[in-house]
């Protein structure tokens, strides 16, 4: 029963969390700050561990349906976008958000998630091309980026691949809402220096992230903005078990960050937070002809 209420990964690299920044240590050469960086990150890999395996609860349902008048909700990305570390298919971002956004409209909300974890942003389009034949969404929300960090992905390559995977639901008539990458400064589990450095990497990743989503027609927010400082002042509620993955409670306060821009994007709402980012009109990205 258990392995039906969780998502499959088939085929994809192993989960990348426990590699903590592995961009950073390989970059650090061979000199004693490389030294220091792998023997850290080889102690954040044993205090991280894999203690929800690989595979995220399945929450895809329609939520409050007797509201009627469905609003079709994407999830799309990595271990964040599928609901690693909740611990009930209830309280994955998904299910949080779609709840929320439901209460909020008063319409019901169809959740559909393709997000898979372990991904990094060139998987998208494969995401993207999974979707049931026909199924155009009214909203998609991607989080995507903390595997391209620790990956030692080019941040012009992942924030390629994200553009392209907003121009595609532009294109199909989808609105967009991009959580940028987290910082990964908020786990605790890594020491420092090997902390700070990829702290500076993800939002490094973050600043184009949005840019970029802007640029395309998406909104951005800001999530080491609008969620980091919860994440690092009450670090033994937001996370889960493993110290890399929110729990329940920081899936919550996730989705409650994200829900100003979902409803902006909708028309359900003109004016968003600090944190927020509207998608840029003059200078949105042409579609293909």
């Amino acid at each position: 029963m258990a392995a039906a209420l969780r998502r499959t990964r088939t085929g994809l690299a192993p989960l990348p969390g426990p590699l903590v920044v592995v961009a950073v240590t390989a970059a650090a050469g061979g000199g004693l700050l490389g030294q220091l960086l792998r023997r850290q990150a080889a102690v954040a890999r044993r205090a991280i561990g894999k203690p929800h395996g690989e595979d995220a609860h399945v929450a895809d349902r329609t939520y409050k349906k007797k509201y009627g008048r469905t609003i079709d909700l994407l999830l799309v990305g990595d271990s964040i976008a599928a609901g690693l570390g909740a611990e009930s298919p209830k309280k994955t971002l998904g299910a949080q958000l779609a709840s929320r956004l439901a209460k909020a409209t008063g319409r019901a909300v169809r959740l559909h998630t393709v997000a898979v974890v372990g991904s990094e942003s060139s998987m998208l389009a494969g995401q993207l091309a999974s979707r049931p034949p026909g199924y155009d969404a009214d909203v998609a929300v991607i989080v995507v980026g903390g595997n391209d960090v620790t990956h030692r992905v080019k941040v012009a390559d992942a924030v390629r691949h994200l553009q392209e995977a907003v121009r595609c639901l532009r294109d199909d008539g989808t609105e967009v809402v991009v959580g940028t990458c987290p910082d990964l400064g908020a786990l605790r589990p890594v020491p420092q220096p090997l902390r700070g450095l990829g702290s500076r990497a993800s939002r490094l990743l973050a600043d184009a992230q949005r840019a970029a989503v802007m640029a395309a027609g998406g909104h951005a927010v800001d999530l080491a903005t609008v969620v980091g400082p919860f994440f690092v002042a009450q670090p033994d509620e937001m996370f889960s078990l493993d110290k890399f993955h929110p729990s329940g409670a920081g899936y919550r306060r996730t989705a409650k960050a994200l829900l100003p821009s979902v409803l902006a994007a909708l028309g359900y709402r003109d004016e968003v937070p600090f944190g927020h980012h509207r998608p840029d009109a003059v200078n949105a990205v042409t579609p293909d002809p």
